[in-house]
């Protein structure tokens, strides 16, 4: 059953209320009467109590004036109505309280033909608001429901660049998002259609790339993140935490052991400009289509220096044997492939962990050399300044020089 509209009588004539209750057919307009108060202090009490959807007021009341206590009442109750009674002297009073958004006014004595045509008149008005509200109750439903949809929507549209910055704050805003750029952008690629690969059917596809993108959330769970799908099957990530250096190694070596299939996964800071996002986005998707293009040993070489940079006694020697390779040949193929050497991607790695953990913990140098692999706290901020360009410690200040 609908609900009635509830209505407040507030006079301090008993007559005149009762004369309007008497007047009425209130079950038939769809409303009753729930209180009557004979002050405005009263009906004030009341609509504290109880929602209310339309009050009678009269102008002239003891303790508080009809003026003062819709004032009071508005704020309490803001989508309650008003229908004001009042004697003729007192008319222009009645008209700076229509100014004020009274819906309607009624003479004094009572006239009932008057008194129900306005009440009909309230009653269409309310009619309208209800449905109204049903209808923006059911949108804010179905989009939060959609919120999952829209972001991703939103963001792959960000990263392709459909979106400048000052609509994209107010996208994020409105989709629960931190209201700043991401601090990185992520790629994964599984290379799906290689030469002895058999073809798959899209159901099975889909399945496997759902499996990957819940790997790539628990493995970045520490950060706010956002996922979303190109229809090429590219999987994209939005970080607005930086993810540690070994994070994508991480993530192809968890899809190789628990989906036994090989994907490509890198990241990219996202720098300051317009066109940041997008950028990041575009030299993430050529840096794994370049993937495809390395040998498995070089892949599997930098995934391990990826995961054991730590390890202070890693040599060249210790890495190849490890590999079943020669140290000469690995040497090689990384400098071909990779464009430097075992020792220079290795540095890199240390080096990128070390600022991460300069940026975002207060650990000492020593601790931070002992973490990436130093066993010398010298020879570690030598290292640093080298690549960064500044020491370990201006760094930390926000001195640095050049990015890696």
């Amino acid at each position: 059953m609908k609900k009635l509209y509830q209505v407040l009588i507030a006079d301090d004539e008993p007559i005149i209320r009762e004369g309007i209750i008497d007047a009425v057919d209130w079950l038939g307009l769809g409303m009753e009467v729930a209180a009557e108060a004979e002050d405005g202090e009263e009906a004030l009490e009341i609509a504290q109590r109880i929602q209310i959807d339309l009050v009678l007021v009269d102008m002239n009341m003891p303790i508080m004036d009809g003026i003062a206590m819709m004032k009071k009442l508005k704020e309490l109750q803001p989508a309650c109505r008003f229908v004001i009674i009042t004697g003729h002297d007192e008319f222009a009073y009645a008209q700076e309280a229509i100014r004020l958004g009274v819906k309607d006014y009624i003479l004094k004595p009572v006239n009932a033909d008057h008194l129900r045509e306005v009440l009909h008149s309230v009653k269409d008005e309310l009619d309208e608001l209800h449905v109204r509200d049903r209808y923006l109750k059911k949108a804010s439903e179905q989009i939060e429901k959609n919120i999952p949809v829209l972001r991703e929507r939103f963001c792959r549209e960000w990263v392709q660049g459909f979106v400048d910055e000052s609509e994209a704050m107010e996208q994020l805003e409105f989709l629960g998002l931190p209201s700043k750029l991401p601090a990185q952008i992520g790629v994964v690629r599984w290379p799906e259609t290689s030469a002895n690969q058999p073809l798959m059917k899209e159901g099975e596809r889909q399945l496997l790339l759902f499996a990957i993108e819940n790997i790539v959330s628990e493995l970045v769970q520490h950060a706010v993140h956002l996922l979303f799908r190109e229809h090429t099957g590219l999987i994209g990530i939005c970080l607005w935490d930086e993810a540690p250096v070994e994070t994508a190694a991480e993530i192809e070596q968890a899809v190789q052991n628990f989906l036994k299939i090989a994907v490509h996964v890198h990241f990219e800071p996202v720098k300051e400009g317009p066109s940041a996002v997008a950028e990041a986005y575009d030299a993430c998707r050529e840096a794994v289509f370049k993937e495809a293009q390395l040998s498995p040993l070089v892949r599997r070489a930098r995934q391990l220096i990826q995961e054991q940079y730590g390890r202070p006694e890693l040599t060249l020697e210790s890495f190849a044997s490890s590999l079943q390779v020669s140290p000469v040949y690995l040497s090689r193929m990384l400098k071909k492939e990779l464009g430097t050497s075992f020792v220079g991607f290795l540095t890199q790695a240390r080096i990128r962990k070390a600022a991460q953990l300069l940026n975002s913990t207060p650990m000492t140098m020593y601790e931070i050399a002992e973490q990436v692999g130093y066993e010398s706290q010298h020879y570690f901020s030598t290292a640093f300044k080298k690549v960064m360009g500044v020491s370990p410690n201006r760094y930390r200040k926000g001195e640095a020089s050049q990015d890696m």
